[in-house]
């Protein structure tokens, strides 16, 4: 069995706590993370055994479609996606700078997990839908090459959802920007 994340997005607090409870009593899961975000949301992030977080995601998408926003499943994340999420990666140097913005949170997770698996980049941070009415973003770091790579994968993943807002590729930021941002 190997690990995996999982997350759901709802449009209402209720129906959010109440389908993060239906995870956690369907599956042998722990939560990550479970908050309201912007604007008026709920998320609930959670990991383990891959067919747990299937069966958990399932179960709470199912049953409460309804008010459903987003959900994915995935399965053997990329290391450097809970570090972003949690604002905490250390970055040593920034080559070119790589920003990804979306219409909701779960897509912005998916495309950090696919953009650090397209390329040699380094996640630096994932805001999750927190004072962005609902939007989320990603920045990222490598070589200028890389960071176009990663950015045009992950943007024709959400694309294909619906859920790509804006991004762009900076090739050689001004320091005083890096300082800005780290």
């Amino acid at each position: 069995m190997s690990k995996a994340i999982g997350m759901i997005e709802f449009k209402t607090v209720a129906t959010g706590i109440t389908a993060a409870d239906t995870m956690v009593k369907t599956s042998e899961v722990e939560i990550v993370e479970a908050q309201t975000v912007c604007p008026g949301k709920y998320i609930a992030i959670i990991s383990g055994d891959l067919s747990a977080v299937k069966a958990a995601v399932e179960a709470a998408s199912t049953k409460y479609e309804h008010q459903l926003i987003d959900n994915f499943v995935l399965g053997n994340p990329h290391e450097s996606i809970f570090p972003a999420i949690y604002g905490s990666t250390q970055v040593e140097a920034v080559s070119a700078l790589g920003i990804l913005e979306t219409y909701d949170a779960a897509a912005i997770i998916e495309a950090a997990d696919i953009a650090a698996k397209t390329a040699i980049v380094d996640l630096i941070e994932l805001r999750i839908a927190k004072g962005m009415c609902g939007k989320s973003y990603m920045l990222l770091t490598g070589e200028v090459s890389a960071v176009e790579a990663a950015i045009e994968k992950a943007k024709n993943l959400t694309g294909r959802k619906g859920m790509f807002l804006d991004s762009s590729v900076i090739a050689h930021p001004d320091d005083k920007m890096i300082r800005a941002i780290l």
